[in-house]
């Protein structure tokens, strides 16, 4: 009797560590599972964090305007960049003209954009040019209807040459400006509070090359090179008289630029990577005659 309880309890017994056991293993799957689980869970938060948009190579195509609009909320002006990277804006005044598909060949074959000011009485004539470099993705402000020094001029007088050149350029197929250069570089209060009304932000230079004056294509190229620092505006001319030594002389300009580790820009684009600072001194008319 007494053998046959004992055998019952180890039998007992022997259930019971295998109960143990059974119920320990899956325990032991569940914990193992559920650490699995946790693993993947957290693998999101190791990943690098999404590229800001405004950091995009392509975000300032997606906004063409975006990155003037926010340089307008703090200043009427751009004459330099903020020195933040190496990228100099090449800009052409005074066009379109005979000249401008030459330019602009120029610089389809070295891949290098640029900014045009061009003069609504110009582009009257020359209407095809403009489509051409609205169509190759150049940009295109607003340089006057007739090219006058704008601070000998009333404000209605001001405001119809603004207006007439932006109409004449819209007009042309080419996307309505928002930039604006003022001929000879002259402008008054009266100017500044038409352009904040058409908000249309005045683009100045750090750079004159007195190409106007039809100096050789190595002076030319020399007062650029000269010139050559981050966030420089650099001002040529694709209009306004015989610019052939203004072709002439921007293949070197451009190479020259590369070699020192400069890229080549828009103006909206030097305004979106290297924007001006805040706080800057009032702007001053310059000279450019």
């Amino acid at each position: 009797m007494r053998l046959r309880r004992a055998g019952a309890l180890l039998v007992l017994a022997l259930l019971v560590v295998a109960l143990v056991l059974i119920v320990s293993g899956v325990g032991t799957g569940a914990s193992t599972h559920s650490s699995s689980n946790a693993r993947v869970a957290r693998a999101p938060s190791a990943a690098p964090p999404r590229e800001h948009p405004r950091h995009h190579p392509n975000a300032l195509a997606n906004d063409p305007v975006g990155a003037i609009t926010r340089v307008l909320s703090y200043t009427p002006y751009i004459s330099l960049g903020s020195h933040r990277r190496r990228e100099i804006a090449l800009t052409f005044d005074d066009g379109p003209s005979p000249y401008t598909p030459q330019i602009l060949s120029v610089l389809e074959r070295n891949h290098v954009p640029a900014t045009f000011f061009e003069i609504g009485r110009s582009v009257g004539l020359y209407p095809a040019y403009t489509r051409r470099l609205a169509r190759a993705g150049e940009v295109i402000g607003d340089h006057t209807e007739t090219h006058p020094p704008l601070a000998a001029l009333s404000p209605a007088s001001q405001q119809n040459e603004l207006r007439e050149a932006a109409n004449a350029i819209t007009h042309a197929g080419a996307p309505a400006p928002h930039l604006f250069r003022p001929p000879y570089g002259s402008f008054n209060q009266d100017t500044l509070g038409l352009l904040h009304q058409d908000r249309l932000l005045m683009v100045l230079w750090s750079v004159d090359t007195s190409d106007y004056l039809r100096p050789a294509p190595a002076k030319i190229a020399y007062v650029a090179l000269s010139g050559a620092r981050p966030g420089a505006v650099i001002l040529m001319h694709d209009g306004g008289g015989d610019r052939s030594h203004t072709v002439a002389a921007l293949p070197r300009i451009i190479a020259r630029l590369r070699e020192r580790g400069y890229r080549l820009v828009t103006v909206p684009q030097l305004l979106h990577d290297d924007p001006p600072p805040h706080g800057q001194p009032p702007p001053t008319p310059l000279s450019g005659v």
